[in-house]
């Protein structure tokens, strides 16, 4: 029972990885229709991406922190 909050902290993680797919299925379409923004719509994706996983990284660690500091 202690560690139920590290669980629910940890379920932090799926919404950064939903982001990140609907973020990379976004971008693709963009490319196709744009072709010629490829490189402006990749380097945006890329950074986008960097921060959702920042999130999921950070509630990672509240899990952790959760568990260890009682």
């Amino acid at each position: 029972m202690e560690n139920i909050g590290a669980g629910l902290a940890a379920l932090g993680v799926f919404g950064p990885g939903i982001g990140i797919g609907i973020l990379a299925g976004l971008a693709a379409t963009a490319i196709g229709r744009n072709p010629d923004a490829a490189g402006q719509i990749r380097g945006l994706a890329i950074i986008l991406a960097a921060f959702a996983e920042g999130l999921g990284v950070l509630a990672i660690v509240v899990g952790l922190l959760t568990i260890f500091i009682k």
